[in-house]
């Protein structure tokens, strides 16, 4: 994975923070990814005391999280401060804050379940996220989660580099290589599935427009193509088309993994503030 393009943080981080006002109006598919990763919640038997929404986005599965789990508490958790706003708006009963995946802010061994859509896609050190995830899981906590696998975009790359001779598109983990992760940082059991789900265009600005306004921020440039080069990429993504439309293919990762009964210790480091369990809130609904 060294030599692979991976997101730039500072970037990421601007661009779902530009897209916090359209994100729900054009992210489709990943709202489809969210119901599905639910779906497969049902296959687990778990009764969470605490849930973290792990790069919550606009808050988008709290609802889906408060249905399923009526009593736990939640903690809705993200890097960019746009997108925290628009979560702590939902009314399920949830903490929202302000903070990196990377150094969440909470006390060792207090997380019973940690569910991620999408968010991997946007990690550059997925190591540094789990070794994070396995401090904050109890023994026996559940780490439920999406990403995105190589195949993604793979249209957009090869007519990138059809276009321009060089490779621009971020590359986004093998389920391989995620699983290794996992294992590397101490989590246990884990399971993988995958699957191709395809998106269909009349015409490649309207594909880069959907990317901008979720914030997928694919290209490792820093901006969108400007006009030119739109028309230049435009030429080349035709030789994918097919029975009229463009397609966009993107390679689906499920997963979970489990906090080991018995952990080993992990110390944190200095000058950090940890949130105790007890202390996150809940806001019952009527029912």
């Amino acid at each position: 994975m060294k030599n692979m393009i991976r997101p730039d943080p500072g970037q990421v981080r601007q661009s779902f923070d530009r897209s916090a006002a359209t994100y729900d109006h054009s992210a489709v598919l990943e709202k489809e990814i969210l119901e599905r990763l639910m779906q497969r919640q049902d296959l687990v038997r778990l009764d969470p005391g605490l849930i973290i929404d792990g790069g919550t986005g606009t808050g988008r599965a709290l609802p889906f999280l408060r249905q399923r789990y009526p009593d736990s508490r939640i903690m809705a958790v993200d890097f960019a401060g746009n997108m925290v706003s628009k979560a702590s708006k939902a009314d399920c009963g949830q903490t929202a804050v302000c903070a990196d995946l990377y150094d969440l802010p909470v006390a060792d061994n207090c997380v019973d379940l940690i569910f991620c859509n999408l968010v991997l896609p946007w990690i550059n050190d997925i190591d540094r996220v789990f070794s994070e995830y396995y401090r904050v899981l109890q023994p026996r906590g559940l780490l439920s989660f999406t990403s995105y696998g190589p195949d993604t975009l793979y249209e957009l790359r090869e007519a990138w580099r059809a276009a321009t001779g060089d490779n621009r598109v971020i590359q986004f983990v093998d389920m391989h290589d995620v699983g290794d992760a996992l294992i590397r940082n101490g989590l246990v059991e884990p399971v993988m599935d995958s699957e191709h789900i395809t998106l269909t265009y009349g015409n490649i600005g309207r594909l880069i427009d959907d990317l901008t306004k979720t914030g997928a921020r694919v290209l490792d440039c820093g901006d969108m193509p400007d006009q030119q080069e739109m028309e230049t990429l435009g030429d080349a993504y035709e030789h994918f088309r097919y029975r009229g439309k463009l397609p966009a293919t993107y390679e689906v990762v499920y997963g979970h993994a489990w906090a080991p009964v018995e952990k080993r210790a992990r110390p944190a480091g200095g000058g950090e503030y940890r949130i105790p369990a007890r202390e996150i809130g809940l806001r019952r609904r009527d029912r």
